[in-house]
């Protein structure tokens, strides 16, 4: 077979030019252009590139590889942009040219004594890089913050009670806030809202705690553990947090508590100043029976009386009504209404919007039940642990319970003779009536 294809002659032109399996262009070409289009973030020294989860793996390679230590890369905005800017100029010089040069073991031998590179922004370059790309991220998450708050096409789930959500993010926010009392912030200083809910809902899935982070067996056991432990709210000190706030990108070079931190400072330190002029802020506090707020409470009264029927000062007054047991009304109704149960007829409703309509057509609404049914210490505790109505709850004057129908002035013995006073004293005869009494029984 050999021999005869030898003797076959040369091959035609049409043989040697078939391409028999597909060709490949060169996967890159070589050179920083290239990389920049690339998702992996390159060594500034050599061919080294790691994906940018993996940026402390980077930062380790060559501080070990090539002596090389970047200060305050968490405050570094963009850092594969960061990384890229310099890759660039160490290119065009030397790097002794940009960085102070740091020995270690400067007492030892000379062949035992290392020089570590120090990338910090001491160095004018390094500084107006960094704030540049601080500027660039700021535009860029106030233009997607800007975007989400005018968005109607937001879809999503609430993570503790599993109700669909359309329309603003903001919906569900304040759903989480007034029902759950699950409070991550005002929706305005929210961004990438998404991501934001896909960590927690993730967190939540592996059965870990939003706030102590602890994993529990199962879904109930966490629940229980949330709830008792108030640990309905995030961690404050978790790093992983810290993009989806606007606060931590508003300044250079400094993290949300130390922008809180100087704000305190500036705060004591203008203690001395005249407040003559300063007005409180209004607190908000939320209707018994749908979601109007009011700056105060007489604002608040008055909108429940004329809208639902119900007269809060008039039934308080009525039923003489102290401090606690207006806590525990307030609680009570909060939590019938929670649950779409008429708090007089126990009936249940599948929507808020239908028990309302019930009570206010049967005037359930304006009648309280028995004492007895909601005067427990169970509604000492809150049904929303962020209720304002309850801090401004206060005792009526002109309310007078059945120990103070008149006012009984007190006055004190003379304790000049104790002899006397105790041959005198009232206490002698309340003691005799008392051992009447018990040589009746």
């Amino acid at each position: 077979m050999a021999a005869s294809r030898g003797a076959a002659g040369p091959p035609a032109r049409g043989d040697t030019e078939c391409i028999l399996e597909p060709l490949s262009l060169p996967e890159s070409p070589g050179g920083v252009d290239a990389v920049e289009s690339s998702p992996y973030v390159p060594c500034i020294f050599c061919k080294e590139c790691y994906v940018l989860a993996e940026q402390n793996q980077l930062l380790k390679h060559m501080i070990i590889e090539h002596k090389l230590v970047i200060a305050d890369v968490k405050l570094v905005a963009d850092f594969r942009s960061y990384i890229l800017h310099w890759k660039r100029r160490f290119a065009e010089q030397p790097i002794t040219d940009f960085c102070s040069v740091i020995r270690t073991n400067s007492k030892a031998p000379l062949e035992e004594q290392d020089n570590y590179f120090l990338l910090c922004d001491a160095l004018p370059e390094d500084r107006l890089l960094r704030e540049q790309l601080q500027q660039k991220k700021l535009r860029e998450i106030l233009e997607q913050q800007q975007q989400e708050r005018y968005d109607t096409s937001f879809h999503s789930v609430c993570m503790f009670c599993d109700q669909e959500f359309t329309g603003n993010r903001s919906v569900l926010l304040n759903h989480m806030a007034r029902e759950h009392a699950f409070n991550i912030g005002l929706p305005d200083n929210i961004v990438n809202c998404y991501e934001f809910l896909a960590v927690l809902q993730g967190k939540l899935d592996n059965l870990q705690c939003l706030y102590c982070e602890k994993i529990f067996r199962d879904k109930n056991t966490l629940k229980d553990h949330m709830r008792k432990k108030q640990h309905r709210r995030i961690n404050a000190k978790n790093k992983e947090y810290d993009k989806f706030y606007i606060i931590n990108y508003l300044e250079f070079g400094k993290s949300w508590e130390e922008v809180q931190s100087e704000d305190d400072r500036e705060l004591l330190d203008n203690l001395e100043e005249d407040w003559s002029d300063w007005e409180e802020h209004p607190v908000c506090a939320v209707c018994l029976f749908c979601e109007q707020q009011a700056d105060t409470t007489e604002k608040l009264y008055l909108h429940m009386q004329k809208s639902h029927g119900f007269h809060f000062p008039k039934i308080k007054s009525e039923h003489g009504l102290n401090f606690y047991q207006q806590v525990k009304l307030v609680n009570f109704i909060r939590r019938e209404i929670h649950h779409c149960r008429c708090y007089n007829c126990q009936e249940k409703f599948e929507s808020k919007g239908g028990l309302i309509s019930h009570m206010e057509e049967t005037k359930h609404i304006a009648f309280l039940p028995a004492r007895s049914t909601w005067d427990q210490p169970q509604y000492y505790f809150p049904t929303y642990e962020n209720d304002t109505l309850l801090c401004t709850l206060s005792d009526s004057e002109d309310v007078i319970t059945e120990d103070q129908s008149e006012e009984v002035p007190v006055v004190s013995e003379d304790i000049s003779s104790l002899k006397a006073l105790k041959q005198s004293s009232v206490l002698n005869q309340l003691l005799c009536e008392e051992n009447k009494s018990q040589k009746k029984f």
